[in-house]
């Protein structure tokens, strides 16, 4: 597994401009200490992706959000504040303990109503998703190794006009030579199949901070 290591600078400059445009709050200081609290991995977006997110769902006018990954619910809550009343995220979390951390800060939030959390293998609770509404909005960020599963589904469980935003697609540029790392090979692959979809139109952009050298993809259905 690749090592994610930030440069000063980056992070320096990571911190400037989320104090300057993010303005984080109480709240959300609050969610990246239950992360500590619990134990978990500190693998959650930086707070200017997750501001990111936000804009980018509220730019495309999202009711709906399907988020494959929830960690502590970081993400999900800047998703949660895009969207208008009556919006609904689903959102898919393998181990119950971090769904369980996930549940209590979306609901100190006040997104409890919004926010329906589905535990277990999101392969196995995405064809649960089939038939109903189409989501407006999909971001994946989940095991890299099923990447390319997410996305068949995203399109399966959207409509034109939808956007998805896949995170962690450069990993320390490991893609342009994955060796013997499954990770870089899945998301090289899950690139891959972006850019050949004719049912998408796709690009990415790499990032520099905190979290490493890194970035996300972001399509739109045809």
């Amino acid at each position: 597994m690749v090592e994610h290591q930030s440069r000063p600078g980056w992070a320096e400059v990571e911190e400037y401009l989320s104090a300057t445009l993010v303005h984080g709050d109480a709240g959300m200081d609050a969610v990246l200490a239950s992360i500590d609290a619990a134990a978990m991995p500190r693998i959650e977006v930086a707070p200017t992706a997750g501001k990111l997110l936000m804009l980018l769902a509220r730019i495309q006018g999202a009711r709906r959000v399907l988020e494959i990954g929830t960690l502590a619910g970081f993400s999900t809550i800047w998703l949660a504040r895009a969207l208008p009343d009556g919006g609904h995220i689903t959102t898919c979390e393998y181990l119950p303990e971090h769904a369980a951390v996930a549940g209590r800060n979306i609901m100190a939030a006040g997104f409890a109503a919004m926010v329906d959390i589905r535990v277990g293998p999101a392969l196995d609770t995405l064809p649960t998703l089939l038939g109903g509404e189409p989501y407006d909005f999909v971001f994946i960020d989940a095991d890299k190794g099923n990447n390319v599963n997410y996305l068949r589904w995203a399109l399966k469980l959207t409509r034109p006009g939808s956007v998805i935003v896949m995170d962690n697609v450069i990993w320390e540029g490991t893609i342009l030579n994955p060796g013997d790392d499954p990770d870089a090979a899945a998301i090289r692959a899950a690139l891959d199949f972006m850019g050949a979809n004719p049912a998408l139109d796709a690009t990415a952009i790499q990032t520099a901070g905190s979290k490493g050298w890194d970035g996300f993809a972001i399509a739109v259905v045809r």
